[in-house]
């Protein structure tokens, strides 16, 4: 029997057991491992589950928080298409309506597996609108992408590693702000990793979802570095191709064409794509085992 068909024996078996359901969120994730498995899935329990995804401006100022601004409407338009959910958990949001950075949770049957192979660095290529001239401006926004079920119960966060700061929860320019400081942001001092949440209506509420998202990082972070090591690559090298390995690019100007690096997969209707059309370039990356 091969190792799907023995998963699937041994998931079969917990689930007969009287005891089974003692741990909702545990039997829940294995649930859903199970269903994902039978459908024909992966066996990875994270696929079927839910994804929170995070766009980051890189080089390019107005233009590339703009294009971070184009990638939030491109996976809200996709999340749409799915009949997923998304709700924003954090947004530092500039006054033209760009992005610094932006948080979103996608919540769908295998949301995850299909977003994480959109994690990595997005290049735009157009005739700027923040340019009298309209010269042509190259930009980059970064996507990363966790799942929402992770074993957190193995990231263990010391109170001394953590830098905790509140503050006024608002939109751009200060507009809407809360009188009271619910916006929570957290960083792991050892990792340098931070989390910035203000979606939730309580300071605690903020908290416990931006502790729960830290320790997601955590693990991916981990997670990244065990199979760097096991295929014999750098863990710095890893780290460093963060920004600097591009996965696709969208060109609206002198020609239109989307490009994925990875497969080689090509269309020539940008719009199409930036209004969520993303199933065949996912699909391409799913059969190439990019991700």
């Amino acid at each position: 029997m091969d190792e799907k068909g023995k998963r699937l024996q041994e998931l079969e078996a917990m689930m007969a057991s009287p005891d089974f359901w003692a741990d909702k969120n545990k039997a829940q994730e294995l649930v859903q491992e199970y269903q994902s498995l039978k459908e024909g899935g992966t066996g990875d329990p994270h696929d079927s589950g839910n994804a929170t995804l995070a766009i980051l401006a890189g080089a390019g100022g107005d233009d590339a928080e703009d294009f971070a601004r184009m990638l939030r409407r491109m996976y809200e338009g996709y999340a749409s298409k799915k009949g997923w959910r998304a709700r924003e958990l954090h947004a530092n949001e500039n006054n033209q309506g760009g992005y610094r950075n932006v948080m979103l949770e996608i919540s769908g049957a295998n949301a995850y597996g299909r977003l994480k192979h959109e994690a990595g660095v997005h290049r735009l290529v157009r005739q700027s609108p923040f340019n009298a001239n309209a010269k042509r401006q190259t930009s980059f926004a970064l996507v990363e992408v966790l799942p929402t079920l992770v074993p957190t119960d193995k990231v263990e966060l010391k109170p001394d590693d953590l830098e905790i700061q509140f503050a006024r929860a608002g939109g751009a320019g200060g507009q809407n702000v809360n009188k009271r400081e619910t916006a929570v942001r957290i960083l792991h001092k050892p990792t340098n990793l931070s989390v910035h949440i203000s979606s939730e209506r309580s300071q605690l509420a903020n908290r416990e979802k931006a502790m729960e998202l830290l320790k997601a990082k955590i693990f991916a972070k981990e997670e990244s570095e065990r199979l760097a090591t096991a295929k014999g690559r750098s863990i710095a090298a890893t780290t460093a191709n963060e920004w600097g390995s591009q996965i696709r690019s969208y060109v609206l100007h002198p020609y239109k064409m989307v490009k994925d690096h990875r497969t080689e997969y090509e269309s020539s209707n940008p719009e199409k794509v930036l209004g969520g059309d993303l199933d065949e370039f996912i699909d391409a990356s799913e059969k190439a085992g990019s991700a």
